[in-house]
């Protein structure tokens, strides 16, 4: 297993969305896992369906935003498991707003919980991970940080995001880490839930926008931060990887507007 004997942190951890299957399947791969997430009890279940299946894990109530919150994270994570190896910055929220109609305070909250969450757990993990010379930090991205989707906030978090990787990867490369973000397409959650009841076969229309026909799952996501995390990206550092089924590679349905004839 990858990551026997060693200790990883989820923020945005409860529920059934990306951040619960990525605390199962590093917990398989041998990790203790510290579920955070603001949502405390949502946080304690995750880690309750963990330790149900033989892995090792821990639930802690954390708002990314607050100092103080990500202090406890730290500081339960190392009391309960003496080490800090993987943290994966996964909390989000998202208004789907117009920039017209954005309130400040969407706007603000996206920011903070997105891009200014992502700085403070970074910064608060990492005299850990310089301690032992050695650590490894996802950052979760999305094509939004690349292209017009909608959610205006949501997409500059995410492209702040993209950019603080690169930084965290440079200036700490020297201590042992290494930073790195996956850049997501769209997935299938219970987040798309309410939408899909107006429009039923909404993930399958979205699908035919993407080169692989299909829209993703949480393990696609899962799978390559594993990797992102493991030994086996030991000289990766810096990089934004793409798990979006091809969609910023190029976009099949304007192509096949200009070149109908080439239509299969």
């Amino acid at each position: 297993m990858r990551f026997t004997d060693q200790v990883a942190i989820v923020t945005g951890g409860g529920g059934t969305g990306l951040g619960s299957t990525l605390a199962h399947r590093f917990a398989a791969e041998g990790a203790a896992v510290v579920v955070a997430d603001a949502n405390g009890e949502a946080a304690g279940e995750v880690a309750k369906s963990v330790r149900n299946q033989g892995g090792q894990a821990l639930g802690v109530r954390t708002d990314v935003r607050r100092e103080d919150d990500v202090d406890a994270m730290r500081n339960a994570a190392v009391r309960e498991f003496g080490r800090i190896d993987v943290l994966v910055n996964n909390a989000f929220t998202s208004n789907p707003a117009s920039i017209l109609d954005a309130r400040i305070e969407d706007w603000s909250r996206d920011i903070d919980v997105i891009l200014k969450g992502t700085f403070l757990c970074s910064q608060r993990v990492l005299p850990t991970m310089i301690g032992q010379g050695k650590g490894v930090i996802i950052n979760i991205s999305s094509v939004n940080a690349h292209t017009h989707v909608g959610a205006s906030a949501y997409s500059a978090a995410k492209a702040g995001v993209e950019s603080l990787t690169r930084n965290l990867a440079v200036e700490h490369a020297p201590d042992g880490i290494r930073a790195n973000a996956l850049v997501p397409g769209t997935f299938r959650t219970d987040v798309w839930n309410e939408r899909e009841k107006l429009v039923p076969d909404l993930l399958e229309r979205l699908g035919s926008w993407y080169p692989l026909g299909h829209v993703g799952t949480t393990d696609d996501i899962a799978t390559a931060a594993l990797f992102l995390a493991s030994d086996e990206a030991s000289w990766i550092t810096g990089a934004l990887l793409p798990v979006d089924g091809g969609l910023l590679a190029g976009n099949p349905r304007f192509a096949r507007e200009v070149h109908p004839e080439n239509d299969r």
